[in-house]
């Protein structure tokens, strides 16, 4: 299917996209608890209603709130070094933690192993990966494998000079932990082991954790059946940058799309239920709440999840599908025929909200840019470069027409296609509770 001409020519002119992605910018961070989150909320709400021509539907989501109140490295002497805690991360005791530190280097399941006998009781210092790349080792994996190996602290180093870098710790809510922070590389180099012995360094993270809500935000359009296409993205951010790229571009590309399509949904066999999450940063909690709370029926209705995240940063784009082989033929096609470059990958990576309806079976993809592109913007996802420089208008133009013609495409798709999404590679291990599990050194990557 393709889109009309008309529609094409009217998303290129839409400057209302580039003013609600600037307006999600000066909200700054958006960290989930803070009231850049619930400002930015309330954006989306107000503006997803004019977009789509139908009232917000908000749902509750209760979590585990966290804050840190105070976090502070000391190096040897003394000397401090910047440095920002993780999500989550557990605090340490008032005095703060000093121990000695082992640089794992990029933190791979040999380097840790290896190193087993040495980790306990030490500080463990690994590397920040290309986030969007096939082969990465997520920070979340190397948190667990310091965990499991008796660590009592975290260290991970930014790959820029002079940046640092957040995220979540990959704690789990009401689990004990180890403290994590973020650091700059040149402060990893400081820290490497001399013929003197190891570095030793000093942590004090001090944190606050309280019950917090947020919500999730809903637009219905009825289409000619009961059958309906999510389109989502996640709102909320981090609090060292803009969270321009993730994911002010999802929230800003869904708007513009449901702005163009939301005229012609009544005439598709398909409705489209415009979803926009936020705790997405707290291991995904927002969409694992939404996905929890569907019936079967309610699940057997979702033909298909189309999650936009960080889909700008990068030219090209890449469909993340989740061990859903059978999807990618409908995609390719679909892309090709609007004149799109699309690359297909399928294991299934729990970095982003589609991965929640996957583990529902529900067939459902990430559309991230970037992908597998080291010089990309991308990188600087997570660090204080995530700004709205690093993104373009192209850029946010070429995801919304892509995104619009495999929704329109999604929505009309025959019920024998919409079949064939739900076939998994053999080799996909699915996991049928809609629940996000707990990360082992053996899962897949998280965000």
């Amino acid at each position: 299917m393709r889109l009309p001409p008309d529609v094409l020519v009217r998303i290129a002119a839409d400057r209302t996209m580039a003013e609600e992605f600037a307006a999600l910018c000066d909200f700054g961070g958006r960290l989930a608890g803070t009231e850049s989150e619930r400002a930015a909320m309330e954006y989306v709400a107000k503006r997803g209603s004019l977009a789509s021509g139908v009232p917000c539907t908000s749902l509750p989501v209760s979590y585990g709130g966290w804050r840190a109140v105070k976090a502070e490295l000391r190096l040897s002497h003394g000397v401090l070094a910047a440095c920002h805690p993780l999500v989550r991360s557990t605090p340490t005791a008032s005095g703060g933690l000093n121990a000695e530190v082992i640089d794992l280097g990029r933190g791979t399941p040999e380097e840790f192993e290896a190193h087993r006998e040495e980790i306990r009781d030490r500080i463990v210092l690994v590397r920040h990966e290309l986030m969007f790349a096939a082969g990465t080792i997520h920070r979340r994996r190397k948190y667990n494998m310091a965990l499991e190996a008796g660590a009592v602290g975290f260290l991970i180093a930014s790959p820029l000079a002079g940046a640092l870098v957040t995220g979540s710790s990959g704690r789990n809510e009401g689990d004990a932990g180890i403290p994590a922070m973020g650091i700059a590389p040149e402060t990893a180099a400081s820290l490497a082991r001399t013929a003197a012995g190891w570095a030793q360094a000093t942590l004090v993270i001090e944190t606050e954790e309280y019950e917090a809500r947020t919500s999730t935000l809903l637009f219905d359009l009825p289409g000619k059946t009961d059958e309906v296409v999510v389109l989502s993205a996640h709102v909320d951010g981090h609090d060292i940058n803009e969270s321009a790229m993730d994911n002010a571009s999802g929230v800003a590309t869904a708007l513009a799309v449901i702005r163009m399509i939301a005229p012609h949904v009544k005439g598709w066999r398909r409705g489209v239920r415009l979803a926009f999450f936020s705790a997405e940063e707290w291991a995904l909690t927002g969409s694992a709440r939404y996905v929890a709370s569907l019936s079967d029926v309610e699940k057997r209705r979702i033909a298909l999840n189309i999650n936009l995240d960080t889909v700008a940063g990068g030219e090209c784009l890449t469909a993340l599908t989740s061990g859903f082989g059978g999807l990618e033929p409908f995609l390719l096609e679909t892309a090709g025929a609007n004149g799109h470059a699309l690359r297909c990958v399928r294991p299934l990576q729990m970095n982003s909200d589609h991965a929640n309806f996957a583990l529902a079976g529900i067939p459902a993809f990430r559309l991230v840019a970037g992908y597998d592109n080291p010089s990309a913007n991308v990188r600087l996802v997570l660090t204080p470069g995530d700004l709205r420089d690093k993104v373009t208008e192209a850029e946010l133009i070429k995801a919304t027409q892509l995104t619009a013609a495999l929704l329109a495409a999604g929505c009309n798709a025959p019920s024998s296609t919409a079949t064939q999404w739900r076939k998994l590679d053999r080799s996909y291990p699915l996991r049928a509770k809609a629940r996000r599990p707990r990360m082992r050194a053996s899962d897949p990557q998280a965000q």
